[in-house]
């Protein structure tokens, strides 16, 4: 991926052919809602980033390419991650459906030509989150939850105005009634997640 000299500062027009490049492949990858839900994580993660002073590029190629390994089933995303020797826990294969965003920073890599770490590291923990977040980590692990085209969690109002007030609050809510959906349907829930929620429930209620 372009680094930091294709996101030009001090009012420079930006060089974003390559933004335009990654939404052509991601259309033709990905169904119609899953590629708007895509745009609209990019453009949510771009004013995270005005809010907290994040690089607006490496935020908007994040957001855009977060979901980038969503068109493969469950069972393509563990034999793609044993071909690329990506590590799986036995949480990961008990919720299959956090794979592919594990998957999807190696799939940025290979077929977008993503090379940025950053940008790479916050794909990969969009969907477990994990302690001690970078704040681009943090950008697209909330966007994710709060862009426009959610609908379905009951806190979003209350969650959309703390991402851009307390990031590291809104990050622990996302946590806490995320585990909460998943103890109360019975769905399995990854240590990471919990030692997600833990180190953020902690860091609120101590500073």
């Amino acid at each position: 991926m372009a680094s930091d000299k294709k996101a030009k500062r001090n009012g420079d027009k930006p060089d974003i052919s390559e933004i335009y490049e990654y939404r052509k492949k991601l259309k033709k990858l990905l169904k119609p809602d899953r590629y708007e839900h895509s745009l609209s994580v990019s453009f949510t993660c771009v004013c995270l980033a005005m809010r907290y002073g994040v690089d607006l590029y490496k935020a908007e190629v994040a957001g855009l390419v977060h979901d980038c390994a969503k068109q493969f089933s469950d069972e393509e995303l563990i034999k793609l991650c044993k071909k690329e020797k990506v590590e799986l826990t036995d949480d990961m294969l008990k919720a299959p459906q956090v794979i592919h965003s594990v998957f999807g920073a190696v799939y940025a890599r290979k077929e977008f030509g993503i090379e940025d770490g950053d940008v790479l590291s916050a794909i990969y923990y969009h969907t477990l989150g994990k302690p001690d977040m970078s704040l681009l980590e943090a950008i697209v692990f909330t966007a994710d939850y709060i862009e426009a085209r959610r609908y379905k969690a009951s806190r979003l109002t209350e969650i959309r105005r703390l991402a851009f007030e307390d990031l590291d609050r809104a990050v622990y809510e996302i946590n806490h009634d995320t585990i909460t959906y998943l103890e109360e349907s019975g769905g399995f829930i990854c240590k990471d997640s919990y030692d997600t929620y833990r180190y953020y429930k902690e860091l609120i209620e101590t500073r």
